[in-house]
């Protein structure tokens, strides 16, 4: 009997795989749970608009509209329908998580709303939808050699803003008219046309001179280690809290002969001596985002590093936080790329429906389940234990839902091809664990450890050469495989380092009953 429950006892890489399970689901899920959240999320708020101007913003849950709770979108559209028919200015009460807005417009509110997304999963344009823009160059026609400039610049701007799942392409119509296409998942049309309808384009003047602009030419690089780019302080404000970011910047000689240039000509500020009498203004797409003294200290100095400062608000310290840290970001990678060469329009901007990625997903999963359930059979049948069933079917959820969970964890926008390496690894993990079950039946004269041990050997065999078939993909049609690789490499991974050996220990305990 004793020796019966020292054979039962879980093994450590039985509770790595329960450790790793529950991290999993935490990834996933979050804590406490989303879907035990209720009320809907703003994905947009106009930022002219009263709705921002009394403190709605980006990220908040709504709970209640004039007193009504708020569970779902569909009680905040019977919350808002009809409301907004008459000509007349209308009292709105908004209840969020942490305020209240009251907001006095004849209009409906200028946000954009959506349900709380039940887990951390985020999916690619086509499965969660997203916005799709066609673009062309404002008064002018675009050469085959510019546009592909455009679609290169354009391209390194959004992946700097760290924008994921993003296809940036050009396109041609038969008259010869050439369009860039942009992509991205997961964003409102309104994301999409804020993000390309500005040129990006930076200025630093003192007075009306300008000093210098975005771009390599001026710009020899812009500090973006810890050290160098930081939140200073957050204080709180009227409706909220403000943050303030700094970072560094190193002109070029160029520029820094300017900056001395202009100094050189100023007098001291009559009320404050410390500082010259003007500013180093700083202006995006024309309009001034931040005025910086210049010390005193400077005036005539070619001085080639220049601190940049600017603000972030939100209505809780942490949103203030991540605005400045956004808008620190933005400015730092217009900065890098300087402004794009043309000013654009926007021919075309549409919505892909995520309806047809739901459908898939749904699909996926019962046929999923369906062939695990039925090889779990056959296994039943083949080798006449329950427990074996078991165990490969345990396994093989939990391999999915590690898979999961470090998708959530890097933020990986799981597309089709994502969708189909997930497929991919649980045939191959399968395949292993059918080897394992095999081996353990084999040849008496060796101990079940000897017979798993060998096991193990073809299966890292298989595990090196996939991995070493699956590398060039991470490239191989313009990364349109990337998703395809990167989850089949992950599973497989996991399958070798944490399930495959946790599936061989739940073997040895049943095989030694």
């Amino acid at each position: 009997m004793v020796c019966g429950e020292e054979r039962m006892k879980l093994t450590w890489k039985i509770y790595l795989l329960i450790i790793i399970l529950v991290f999993s689901l935490l990834s996933i899920f979050g804590f406490p749970p989303h879907f035990f959240q209720k009320g809907v999320i703003i994905t947009s708020v106009e930022t002219n608009s009263t709705a921002f101007e009394e403190g709605l913003r980006q990220g908040q849950i709504i709970i209640g509209v004039d007193g009504k709770i708020i569970n779902n979108l569909d009680d905040f559209s019977k919350a808002v329908q009809g409301k907004y028919l008459s000509n007349k200015s209308i009292k709105t009460i908004f209840n969020t998580k942490n305020s209240e807005a009251i907001l006095f417009s004849k209009d409906a509110p200028e946000i954009t709303i959506s349900e709380i997304p039940k887990t951390n999963i985020k999916t690619g344009l086509d499965l969660a939808g997203g916005s799709r823009a066609l673009v062309q160059a404002q008064d002018r026609k675009l050469t085959t050699e510019e546009i592909d400039d455009l679609v290169d610049i354009t391209n390194n701007r959004l992946n700097e803003f760290g924008l994921a799942d993003l296809k940036v392409l050009s396109v041609s119509d038969l008259t010869g008219n050439h369009f860039m296409l942009v992509e991205i998942a997961g964003a409102t049309p309104k994301d999409l046309k804020e993000i390309l309808s500005k040129q990006g384009k930076f200025e630093a003047k003192i007075g009306n001179e300008t000093i210098f602009i975005g771009g390599e030419r001026d710009i020899a690089s812009v500090s973006r280690s810890a050290q160098e780019a930081f939140i200073e302080t957050c204080n709180p404000s009227d409706n909220g809290y403000f943050c303030r970011f700094r970072f560094s910047i190193f002109l070029s000689e160029e520029a820094a002969k300017r900056h001395s240039e202009v100094t050189g000509k100023l007098d001291l500020n009559e009320t404050n001596p410390e500082y010259l009498s003007e500013k180093l203004d700083l202006y995006l797409d024309d309009k001034l985002v931040d005025s910086l003294f210049i010390g005193e200290g400077l005036k005539g100095r070619i001085e080639t590093q220049i601190s940049i400062s600017g603000s972030g608000y939100g209505e809780t310290q942490d949103q203030a936080y991540n605005d400045a840290s956004d808008s620190m970001h933005k400015l730092q990678t217009i900065l890098i790329t300087g402004s794009l060469p043309y000013k654009l329009e926007i021919v075309k901007l549409d919505t892909v429906s995520p309806l047809l990625g739901k459908e898939f997903i749904k699909s996926i999963f019962l046929a999923g389940i369906s062939a695990l359930l039925i090889v779990s059979i056959i296994i039943f049948f083949r080798y006449k234990k329950f427990k074996s069933s078991l165990a490969l079917l345990v396994t093989s959820i939990s391999e999915v839902i590690v898979i999961l969970g470090i998708a959530s964890f890097i933020e990986w926008n799981l597309d089709l091809p994502s969708i189909a390496g997930i497929l991919a690894t649980i045939g191959t993990g399968i395949d292993q664990q059918i080897i394992i079950l095999d081996e353990s039946k084999q040849s008496k004269f060796l101990s079940i450890k000897q017979r798993l041990k060998r096991a193990f050997t073809i299966i890292l065999g298989a595990y090196f050469t996939a991995l070493v078939a699956l590398l060039p993909l991470l490239w191989a049609g313009a990364g349109l495989l990337k998703g395809f690789a990167i989850t089949t490499i992950i599973g497989i991974s996991v399958g070798v380092l944490i399930t495959r050996p946790a599936f061989s220990d739940m073997i040895r305990m049943i095989e030694g009953d």
